[in-house]
């Protein structure tokens, strides 16, 4: 299995900078960043970085790891655009991108910067679209493309990115339309999920792949999920009978080593564990240590 390390986007550049090197130089496996200009809620002047320049930024000075956006929304961008960019940090990074891409979700983004937000078909076709724009974009020498929402006329994107096939990853748990458009493109699917959610939704992906005639195995899987870790009991306490309102580990390392187990008995291929629980520097070292030391060891 791989272990990545997501950090937050409400961070400074230079704890951003210095949380990834030393995920680095620690041995996790990659590096991922939200594609989001504000937060979902009411304190929306919170600063927030954008994505893909903060990636680039890590593409040129963190050696080694995969870094990419999860995930980035469709409607920001158009996906002629968001090819272009994951190609350039491809080749800032020595060919290390993974591209990230999703329908979209958070409302109150598109209100406030005036992008579309349209319906859930409504993104979810555009997404369709847009996957089979990047596909063909990467793949050939030049582009024709009419589409509901895209249009590319004899389109080249060169230089070509330095892999051979950037991976495409998909994010999220739609079980009609999301989860099929990942059966028929994706080479790596996530999704925020604790092992039961992960198993269920992954048979729906297989089935998917059945009918679209891809075979699964083709289709690494990733999931996310806020951690608490700690050989303090009584810190761990404090956190064990709360609702985060999203897939959460709570535990000593080895507790945390008999979830993991259970994600990796299900299929899983990597699993991205996000600083937001970790505090400041010191104590997110503390727990990025106890994870990488004492639990991903089990599993590599």
């Amino acid at each position: 299995m791989r272990f990545s390390f997501w950090t937050g986007n409400g961070q400074s550049w230079e704890d951003t900078l210095e949380g990834c090197r030393y995920a680095e130089a620690t041995g996790w496996d990659g590096i991922w960043y939200a594609d989001h200009f504000m937060p979902n809620e009411e304190n929306v002047d919170q600063p927030i970085h954008e994505a893909w320049s903060v990636l680039a930024a890590i593409a040129a000075s963190v050696p080694r790891v995969r870094i990419g956006p999860l995930v980035a929304g469709n409607t920001y961008r158009n996906p002629a655009l968001t090819a272009k960019i994951a190609t350039t940090i491809d080749h800032i990074s020595g060919g290390r991108v993974v591209l990230g891409i999703g329908a979209g979700w958070q409302e109150n983004e598109h209100e406030k910067y005036g992008f579309d937000f349209s319906t859930l078909k409504g993104r979810l076709d555009r997404l369709d679209e847009a996957v089979e724009v990047i596909t063909s974009l990467l793949a050939n020498v030049r582009t024709e493309y009419q589409g509901t929402h895209y249009t590319l006329t004899d389109a080249p994107l060169d230089p070509k990115p330095i892999q051979a096939k950037v991976p495409l990853l998909i994010g999220g748990g739609g079980r009609k339309r999301t989860l099929r458009t990942a059966a028929m493109h994706a080479d790596e699917w996530n999704y925020w999920g604790m092992p039961s959610d992960i198993e269920e939704l992954c048979g729906v992906l297989d089935a998917h792949c059945e009918d679209v005639g891809r075979d699964p195995s083709s289709i690494q899987r990733s999931a996310c999920a806020l951690m608490f870790i700690s050989e303090d009991e009584e810190k761990l306490s404090r956190f064990r009978d709360q609702d985060f309102g999203r897939a959460t580990i709570v535990g000593t390392p080895a507790e945390v080593i008999d979830v993991v187990g259970q994600y990796r008995e299900v299929g899983l291929d990597e699993l991205i564990v996000p600083d937001f629980t970790f505090g400041p520097l010191k104590r997110k070292k503390e727990s990025m240590d106890l994870f990488i030391e004492q639990v991903a060891p089990e599993f590599r």
